[in-house]
């Protein structure tokens, strides 16, 4: 029987959850290649990949699969990955320099008239426009664009930005929206990014609960303090980053369990998704 292909995601938060993948015998075991979440939604969908870490809104457009149970891209608190960015502009009358001068958040969005959407991921725009549906004035006129903030900031008011560039960002230089956290703050519930799903086709004739072990293995592997530390070691001059901050996102923001306070979030994602149109309705929720 041939090897199952695995199309996982180049970014930071991802790494506890490839330990194995890329250090141990379970590499051996699978094809696999590296992009970002919705080529690897894609993947999935074109049949070219049997296992994929998919955006949570992918869930809703990729016919017959289930999910690996237990793990998860989540968060229970602000990301500083997902990020609504927006220029500061000074005041004239002000001698305050640009950083220092306070804006309200409920002003600055008042002003967001354009807003560019990051084309890396379909369950961050989904999330963005159903905060602006519900609690954050209504929905604005949206532009999808990939991840480049300058261009995004001279063609719209506001940028949708995920992932390593969302860390990237300066925040001293503009206004920002941790999108997980204002979910969180609005709902009381947890916010799944992504999650491993399998095709239902790719599974028969397998071990499918001896393969979701494996998933959850490499995940607990990770997470161990001394392989999280050499995660930390490598991605920093990566990103240019500081370790710590590196070490504080990947234990303190991402969430790394699909549990049931982030299964009842990504129940109420997919609802009102739907509900304003950001999604077409999910289907049921099914496990490995």
């Amino acid at each position: 029987m041939s090897r199952l292909k695995i199309s996982a995601i180049s970014y930071l938060n991802t790494a506890p959850l490839m330990w194995d993948f890329e250090h141990a015998e379970a590499g051996a075991e699978f094809d696999i290649s590296y992009t970002i979440p919705s080529a690897c939604a894609e993947a999935l969908h074109a049949g070219t990949a049997d296992i994929g870490i998919i955006p949570a809104a992918a869930y809703t457009t990729v016919p017959d699969l289930v999910i690996i149970p237990d793990v998860a891209i989540a968060a229970r608190r602000a990301v500083r990955s997902i990020m609504l960015v927006g220029k500061r502009t000074a005041d004239p009358l002000s001698k305050e320099p640009l950083s220092k001068q306070p804006l309200p958040k409920e002003q600055w969005l008042k002003q967001v008239r354009t807003v560019a959407l990051d084309t890396s991921s379909l369950t961050s725009v989904a999330l963005a426009k159903i905060l602006f549906a519900k609690w954050l004035g209504g929905a604005r006129d949206y532009t999808a664009m990939a991840p480049n903030l300058d261009a995004m900031l001279g063609a719209c008011d506001a940028a949708l930005l995920i992932g390593d560039p969302a860390l990237q960002v300066d925040r001293t230089r503009y206004f920002t929206l941790d999108l997980a956290e204002e979910w969180v703050a609005r709902t009381g519930k947890s916010f799944v990014f992504a999650f491993w799903a399998i095709r239902k086709q790719a599974l028969a004739g397998r071990n499918g609960p001896g393969i979701a072990q494996a998933f959850k293995k490499s995940r607990d592997h990770g997470l161990s303090p001394t392989n999280l530390e050499a995660i930390a070691q490598e991605w920093a001059p990566r990103l240019g980053l500081a370790v710590e901050v590196i070490r504080v996102y990947l234990t303190h923001n991402i969430h790394y369990y699909l549990d049931p306070p982030c299964l009842e979030g990504l129940e109420l994602y997919y609802r009102l998704g739907a509900e304003v149109g950001a999604l077409p309705p999910a289907p049921e929720l099914r496990f490995v």
